[in-house]
């Protein structure tokens, strides 16, 4: 069995590398595919604490609500692909520096 420092040090990999994609892309789908990798760490880590919370039992609580949030993400990665889609159709750029130049 993995102990929890690995699964610490696996969400915290994961978190690191959705920061680096939210800081360093201007690309909306790379954006949302770093917000994606950000919930992915914080679900790891609510189910990894839950795991180990108390020894020889798992909540099923943490459970229920990491399935009820990757529903959740999955509605806002929805939403945000359609933005993208509609702001690529309307505009012909997905660069947010452009797109917000174009408010103006």
């Amino acid at each position: 069995m993995i102990e929890l420092s690995g699964y610490l040090l696996c969400s915290a990999v994961l978190y690191l590398l959705g920061l680096y994609c939210l800081v360093t892309t201007r690309n909306m789908i790379r954006l949302i595919i770093g917000i994606e990798i950000l919930t992915t760490a914080a679900n790891l880590n609510f189910i990894s604490f839950s795991s180990y919370a108390r020894p020889g039992h798992v909540d099923p609580f943490s459970h229920s609500v990491v399935i009820v949030l990757i529903v959740l993400g999955a509605c806002v990665i929805a939403v945000g692909l359609t933005m993208a889609v509609y702001a690529y159709r309307h505009y012909g750029t997905l660069d947010i520096r452009e797109l917000r130049r174009l408010r103006w």
